[in-house]
């Protein structure tokens, strides 16, 4: 008699099968966990940096570079072309003032004087000569004047004489119109010869004043020409050092070619190159502080260029109180350029997260320091330390603030030590 064999209800291959679905839903479960919620990433403390934010005094500053310059230079050009004939002095010398540096020459000027001078000898010869002349020609005048009033004096005795034998019935009428006339004609021929002296000596101060006056600008050309020869020999315009001389024997200068520059060695300036983003708020009167030799010096604007080259215009600085000793010209310096009066703000320290979320947000850790989360912040100022914070965190906060390379966009770290 057959016996019917029951089949298994958990066979190995119904168990492979159920514990293969069972994985599978499993890991599904688990991606859907993992990927619902917050992105995270274990994080090693040692490997990043936080920072705590807080409540402090805020100095709005930029790093520029300056370079020391004399406070003031005197430059050296060719006041007239020529040949350097002669080097009194060399580069770097402490000069007076007045004294030569070096000697051109130019034949042609030396020859334009020489001209000059010849032309003022023989115009003061001439003035000279015009002078004789007129003097000659006043004393003729005299003389006529004078021979004029002794006939005339003859003339008036006869005339009044026959008048007296007139009336006595002495003479008879021609004799005494023939007086009478010939004293008037001396009479008005007085007058007229007093006219003529009078207007040569008129004529003669006229022609003596503008012989004076063409006499005086000759003088003054003559003057300038021979300016021109001495500025041939170049001199110093001022106590200073001499530097930049370029000049050797020999050489050809032409007129307005530089020479060098007289620096003046009393005292010393910063010249600074500001980037032209800072234009608007650079003014005279604002500070700036550098270090140097281990001790921190101020420094003020005192005058703005607003020229605008390669991105960069450039302002003067000068010492405020004290110079630092053994600075030398050419020398350059970093200086911290304030824009604005110290204030007190929340403070959030520099660091490499900004260059990948651009001062958006940050990674702040919660209380006990074991997960950092997104938050997102407003920035405002900053200097060469800190960034002011306007929204977003509060001092007390800690923040990582080294660089977010590697965290991609996870929403969270979790703080490993």
């Amino acid at each position: 008699m057959d016996r019917v064999i029951q089949k298994k209800k958990w066979n190995n291959k119904r168990i492979l099968t159920i514990g293969l679905v069972a994985l599978v839903l499993a890991l599904i479960a688990a991606s859907i966990y993992f990927t619902s919620g917050k992105s995270k990433l274990n994080v090693d403390t040692e490997r990043i940096t936080i920072s705590e934010v807080k409540k402090g005094p805020y100095k709005d500053a930029i790093p520029v570079n300056g370079v020391i310059l004399p406070i003031s230079s005197i430059y050296l050009d060719a006041t007239e072309g020529g040949r350097v004939e002669e080097k009194y002095v060399e580069d770097g010398a402490i000069m007076k003032k007045g004294q030569p540096i070096l000697k051109l020459s130019n034949t042609n000027l030396q020859l334009s004087l020489v001209n000059q001078e010849t032309s003022v000898y023989n115009l003061l010869t001439q003035m000279q000569i015009s002078r004789n002349a007129a003097q000659q020609n006043t004393v003729n005048k005299l003389n006529q004047l004078t021979d004029v009033e002794s006939l005339l004096t003859e003339a008036e005795r006869l005339y009044k004489l026959n008048k007296h034998l007139l009336e006595q019935k002495a003479i008879g009428m021609q004799e005494y119109k023939m007086a009478e006339n010939n004293y008037n004609y001396l009479l008005h021929k007085k007058q007229l010869t007093n006219q003529i002296l009078q207007q040569d000596s008129i004529s003669n101060k006229q022609q003596l004043e503008q012989a004076k006056q063409s006499y005086a600008g000759s003088q003054n050309a003559l003057t300038v020409m021979r300016k021109k020869v001495g500025d041939l020999v170049v001199r110093a315009p001022i106590d200073g050092q001499l530097t930049s001389l370029d000049a050797e024997i020999g050489q050809s200068k032409r007129e307005g070619e530089r020479l060098g520059q007289i620096d003046v060695v009393s005292g010393f300036k910063v010249r600074v190159e500001v980037d032209e983003h800072y234009i608007s708020r650079i003014f005279i009167g604002l500070m700036g502080d550098f270090s140097f030799a281990g001790k921190n010096y101020k420094l003020k604007i005192t005058k703005v260029f607003t020229q605008v080259t390669s991105g960069h215009f450039q302002v003067d600085m000068q010492f405020v109180d004290e110079i630092p000793k053994g600075i030398r010209r050419g020398q350059t310096l970093q200086i911290l350029l304030a824009l604005s009066d110290e204030t007190t703000a929340i403070l959030l320290p520099k660091g490499g997260f900004y260059q990948q979320t651009g001062g958006n947000w940050i990674f702040k850790l919660n209380e006990a320091g074991t997960i950092a989360y997104r938050v997102d912040i407003q920035l405002n100022r900053q200097n060469t330390e800190y960034y002011e914070v306007s929204t977003g965190l509060k001092p007390g906060d800690k923040v990582i603030t080294s660089s977010y390379e590697n965290y991609g966009n996870m929403q969270e770290l979790v703080l490993k030590k």
